[in-house]
């Protein structure tokens, strides 16, 4: 039998969530082929990692939702910026994207508290944790950029030397939308 998600907030939230997160994943990318274009590989390689993982975060709300048999649509996007008026630029508008999305996780996370559905508040809290680790990292970004003072070399070297590690696997993660089932 279906959950029911007539008249629960965290279903349509996390639904609206899904679109931001595939949207923020765009805008990595954007940010990517602007850095990529601007020659910061180092920069547009963090950046299309991180569009990436953005993409992978709104994959495991999907497969959430169809695990709990409720109704989820994959749609359009919200606009995404383009062009920068420079690195520094590109690094503070993400910086600030990525606060927005820890603002929308902490929602569905009351919302899931508030309205008792103790299955999507266990869901969210590793959203939670990755985007206290999101903000943390492009704030420390943003503060190398700044004390960079325009030698983008430095920030090159910043990402290469301390960002290169490969994302290891979390085990915690929930499962993503179209991966081999175990």
């Amino acid at each position: 039998m279906p959950d029911s998600d007539v008249d629960q907030p965290f279903p349509d939230l996390l639904r609206a969530q899904i679109r931001h997160g595939l949207t923020a994943a765009q805008q990595y990318l954007s940010a990517a082929v602007y850095l990529d274009s601007d020659r910061l590989p180092q920069l547009a390689k963090y950046c299309y990692g991180k569009s990436d993982e953005n993409r992978a975060h709104a994959l495991r709300m999907v497969q959430y939702l169809l695990d709990r048999d409720m109704e989820v649509q994959v749609a359009g996007l919200n606009e995404v910026r383009a062009s920068f008026e420079s690195p520094r630029s590109a690094v503070a508008f993400l910086l600030d994207s990525e606060r927005t999305s820890a603002k929308q996780i902490t929602a569905l996370a009351d919302a899931a508290r508030t309205s008792g559905d103790y299955l999507g508040e266990r869901f969210i809290q590793w959203f939670l944790k990755e985007q206290v680790e999101d903000v943390a990292g492009m704030t420390t970004l943003l503060n190398v950029v700044d004390r960079a003072a325009g030698d983008l070399f430095d920030v090159e070297d910043f990402i290469s030397r301390e960002l290169r590690a490969a994302p290891r696997a979390d085990l915690t993660a929930p499962k993503m939308a179209g991966t081999a089932k175990n």
